[in-house]
């Protein structure tokens, strides 16, 4: 099943799996708004592989007057992303493959979360220098992802883990089938590539913020 068609079957449920299927939920979800600082009450914000909307109704939390425009595959999960945000003004939803969607406007800051390790290596690459373009000067990128980690024997052991915590969630056979199936859509890249980068994208400011096993929130500053 492709990308798009993956996500298309399980947009009705995705929101109601991410608890089970993320042993660090809760803090991949906030933290990246706990530890930035945008200026401006209302910033200008795009999502990439924004999908039902999750990531931007935390970001919603710190900038309630937040701008967002949404950009995903899938159109099924942002219908889902609609009707979550159908109270809220000055959003906007773009069905696109973002990597090689053609931003005309300036943002505030850019965010993403579990969708950028499905890029292969030069497409992140390229993607941090479309991001680092489209930002306004003293602009965010928000990344919380997964990554590749650094050795087989770390990245088997953080498996493992994982699928242990997925194995017992509570989630049905068939949900844990369809969630193990998607991954065959991963393709993650080491953490120190990636910050990497976004330094050569230009990024002044560059760090990893947070990271539990193979998830981790990257953060660059133009």
């Amino acid at each position: 099943m492709a990308i798009k068609e993956s996500f298309d079957a399980v947009a009705a449920e995705y929101d109601a799996q991410r608890r089970k299927l993320l042993p660090c939920f809760e803090d991949l979800y906030t933290v990246p708004f706990l530890v930035t600082d945008c200026k401006k009450p209302n910033p200008r914000v795009l999502d990439l592989g924004g999908g039902t909307g999750l990531f931007s109704y935390y970001l919603l939390q710190r900038y309630p007057q937040a701008q967002v425009t949404l950009v995903d595959l899938s159109g099924d999960m942002l219908a889902v992303a609609k009707e979550r945000f159908k109270k809220h003004e000055g959003f906007g939803y773009i069905v696109a493959d973002y990597a090689r969607h053609r931003f005309e406007e300036k943002y505030d800051m850019v965010i993403s979360a579990l969708s950028i390790h499905h890029l292969a290596a030069e497409d992140k690459e390229r993607l941090y220098h479309t991001c680092y373009g489209i930002l306004q000067e003293g602009g965010i990128f928000i990344n919380a992802d997964q990554v590749l980690s650094p050795s087989p024997g770390l990245e088997r052991m953080y498996h493992d883990r994982w699928r242990s915590f997925v194995d017992k969630s509570g989630l049905s056979p068939s949900e844990i089938e369809a969630a193990y199936a998607r991954t065959v859509h991963d393709d993650p890249s080491p953490l120190a590539d990636q910050l990497t980068w976004l330094g050569e994208a230009g990024f002044k400011a560059v760090d990893c913020v947070y990271k539990y096993l193979h998830f981790c929130v990257m953060v660059g500053l133009k």
